[in-house]
């Protein structure tokens, strides 16, 4: 039987990503998925495994595009960089205008850009799709961000709305805007993951360095979170993780393991493209640099010899784990406040359309950091769409003031108790750096002018200035 023309996707890269996101596809009704992979063996590894899956595989380039029906649609999930580039190069050289090829790695956004720039005059469609909820989001159904042009959207809307998670009734995909928003709005969800889990990792070390809890109890306090409005899947897979036990030495799992903690780079990429963009993220880029510190054992061995004494942790009271809870929660609003600040900016410098509230809506499903006050990120937006900052917005006004005496005090118990919290404490700093009536960049602006003749603008008239500091220090009008 020919099999010519009769998938309506196909995916070229069979590791556990392109294998779960190809049988998802694959369950839903009206799709017929082509696969194709470059060592065949893992082709037919997989036909063997989900026979009731109904494949067409391919073990030729050629033979994968021939399967594909017209406007042909081709996922690409194999390793970001080279290895894109060639299957992309593959495709093109394959394809007819108006055929779409979908990447669906963790590229640069950048990338995606040149990419579909360097494809815009065969007419092929170029698409960087973000795609989050790891192994288990790719099989079960994961939140989706596609960029690309509007029309190519047209025919793979309906197809990854057939695969995507379901948050109270609605996919959690949708069009985030043209050439390369949909890796950037991806690479800011990553951002915003670093930063949630570093101020989780924080409020364990908390509990149990200074509240003295043992990982069993601190499991227990994690899964009464996630019933109330710290609710999210980080927070439930804490206290999975820290409920278990290494089988090898009966001892809790989370202390054989070792703390140095890695990165893929999307989180690097947040933080420089956000400096770019003039954004301040400390909270994810605290993040980073507690990961990047974790991996230097000479630097910490180094100096844990020198250090003579260490603070004793300070003496609690019955409050503490509410008051950590609370100061975890304020935290976790500014680090998602700044992640959607570099997603405005961002959209503004490359003229992306962003809907930041059905951003929002699609991250409650499928995604890493889905989380129940998506819903009120969601409902500031909707009410107020020109916010300037989410810390604005009445319920996380309200929240982060109701945190305050909590939070302040956490902050100050972890720097007397020598338990590093860069977390929380970067947190706290942006926001009252934001709530204060006047910040010392007045002190570092006056500096700039002295030794590099910057200029600066005055508080009680219009214009740009320059005092002659070398000379008679009179102020000059500059324009």
């Amino acid at each position: 039987m020919s099999t010519r023309g009769i998938a309506n996707i196909g995916v070229i890269g069979l590791a556990v990503m392109g294998s779960n996101l190809a049988r998802n596809l694959a369950s839903r009704p009206g799709n017929t998925v082509a696969v194709h992979n470059r060592t065949h063996a893992r082709t037919q590894e997989l036909l063997a495994a989900h026979p009731e899956s109904g494949f067409v595989a391919a073990e030729s380039i050629d033979a994968f595009v021939a399967s594909l029906a017209r406007p042909r649609t081709a996922l690409i999930m194999v390793q970001a960089g080279a290895g894109t580039d060639a299957v992309i190069d593959q495709l093109a050289a394959r394809f007819e205008p108006g055929d779409i090829i979908v990447d669906g790695g963790n590229a640069n956004f950048q990338d995606t850009i040149a990419r579909e720039q360097r494809l815009a005059h065969t007419g092929i469609h170029f698409v960087g799709a973000g795609i989050s909820g790891g192994e288990e989001g790719a099989l079960r159904g994961p939140s989706i961000m596609p960029g690309g042009s509007a029309e190519s959207y047209e025919t793979l809307g309906p197809i990854l709305s057939s695969v995507a998670a379901v948050a109270e009734g609605e996919p959690c995909v949708t069009h985030v805007g043209t050439d390369g928003a949909g890796h950037f709005v991806k690479m800011i969800h990553n951002g915003i993951e670093y930063a949630d889990m570093q101020l989780i990792g924080e409020a364990y070390d908390l509990l149990r360095t200074v509240g003295g809890l043992e990982p069993r109890a601190i499991a227990e306090v994690f899964a009464g979170w996630n019933t109330g409005p710290l609710e999210s899947y980080l927070i439930e897979i804490t206290a999975e993780v820290l409920h278990h036990v290494d089988p090898a030495t009966d001892v809790p799992f989370i202390d054989v393991v070792l703390d140095q903690a890695g990165s893929k780079g999307t989180g690097v990429w947040t933080v420089q493209n956000a400096l770019a963009l003039g954004v301040p993220v400390s909270g994810i880029a605290e993040a980073v640099f507690a990961r990047a510190l974790s991996a230097q054992p000479a630097q910490r061995a180094a100096v844990r010899r020198t250090a003579a004494s260490r603070p004793a942790p300070q003496t609690v009271g019955p409050a503490f784990v509410e008051d950590v809870a609370k100061a975890l929660y304020a935290s976790k609003v500014v680090a998602y406040a700044q992640g959607f600040d570099a997603l405005t900016a961002g959209a503004e410098k490359y003229g992306w359309d962003i809907d930041k509230g059905r951003i929002a809506k699609i991250w409650r499903g499928g995604c890493i950091i889905r989380a129940r006050f998506l819903d009120r990120i969601a409902e500031a937006y909707a009410e107020n769409p020109g916010l300037s900052t989410l810390l604005e917005a009445p319920y996380f006004a309200d929240a982060v003031a109701d945190a305050q005496d909590a939070w302040r005090g956490i902050v100050a118990t972890a720097a007397l108790s020598g338990v590093p919290a860069p977390g929380f404490g970067s947190a706290l700093s942006h926001y009252d750096a934001l709530a204060s009536h006047r910040l010392p960049a007045a002190l570092v602006q006056a500096q700039r002018d002295f030794f590099g003749a910057h200029t600066y603008r005055r508080t009680d008239r219009e214009g740009t200035f320059h005092t002659l500091w070398s000379g008679d220090r009179s102020e000059a009008v500059v324009e």
